[in-house]
């Protein structure tokens, strides 16, 4: 009987272990970041980037309409080059890092445009607050094997939000009228990633 138990958990968890898709494929978080930009009292445009990029793609390149992407970033690897303005991005006018310290993208769906261009439509999640988004890619590149030989693509999305949409409102007007941040954030995407 104790035999048979055990014949029955190893079995189990051989089952729960299952492999990943062929088409699977995982973020490389040291070669990827998210890049941003916003233009500063509407003369001057700051750069930012964060690293602490995560996911999994589901992507099969005989049929890309059928891809799902899932993915976080990590707030608190924001770096603009300028360790008082990060630490007040951080902060709760902004980021609020410490209640809020990822935000996560999941794909609704994917258009193909062309070959090697394409749109995905997702839930865009930044400090609890999720909002539709469509992410321009140019990309996936032809598969290369890396010195692990492991297989590699990389691909580039791009995107506009606005900030107010996620409630980060932080916005004091000028003794000329105009607003300190705009609310407009371009986003760039340079994401590497490994064949499971």
């Amino acid at each position: 009987m104790k035999i048979f138990s055990l014949t029955l958990l190893l079995a189990a968890s051989l089952f729960s272990q299952a492999p990943a898709p062929a088409n699977s494929w995982r973020i490389d978080p040291l070669h990827s970041q998210a890049n941003f930009t916003v233009r500063h009292m509407m003369i001057s445009t700051v750069r930012g980037t964060f690293g602490g990029v995560r996911g999994t793609i589901i992507y099969d390149a005989k049929n890309p309409a059928a891809s799902t992407v899932e993915a976080t970033i990590d707030c608190t690897t924001l770096n603009t080059g300028e360790p008082k303005r990060d630490n007040d991005l951080k902060g709760e006018e902004f980021f609020d890092v410490k209640k809020y310290p990822v935000m996560k993208f999941k794909s609704k769906s994917v258009q193909v445009i062309s070959k090697g261009n394409m749109k995905v439509t997702g839930d865009l999640t930044i400090n609890a607050i999720t909002k539709q988004v469509v992410l321009t890619l140019d990309g996936p590149t032809d598969e290369i094997k890396d010195t692990n030989n492991r297989i590699k693509v990389g691909v580039t999305a791009t995107t506009q939000i606005s900030r107010k949409e996620y409630g980060i409102l932080y916005n004091p007007v000028m003794e000329t009228g105009g607003v300190a941040v705009s609310d407009e954030v371009k986003i760039t995407l340079d994401i590497e990633l490994i064949k499971n």
